[in-house]
């Protein structure tokens, strides 16, 4: 009885198996069109990111030259209530 009980667990588990493995397919997210790169431009994206940190320097340059000018007002309100 135990080696019928076994077999019947063998089976079932392959079964199993083979049942999730059929699901499996290969998508169109995997494929890529056209023999596109799959990462950007590593040369534009650095020049873009220079160019932002050139702005932010640019914009911080300019808070700093307010706040040490000390004509900086600052006015701080609450929200209003619902």
């Amino acid at each position: 009885m135990k080696s019928r009980t076994a077999w019947a667990l063998l089976i079932a588990a392959n079964v199993l198996c083979y049942g999730v493995l059929s699901f499996q397919r290969t998508s169109q997210a995997q494929q890529r069109p056209s023999g596109e790169p799959p990462f950007a431009n590593s040369v534009e994206q650095r020049a873009e990111m220079v160019q932002q940190l050139r702005e932010i320097k640019e914009l911080l340059r300019e808070q700093n030259a307010l706040l040490r000018s000390g004509n900086l007002r600052v006015v701080v309100t609450l929200p209003e209530k619902r």
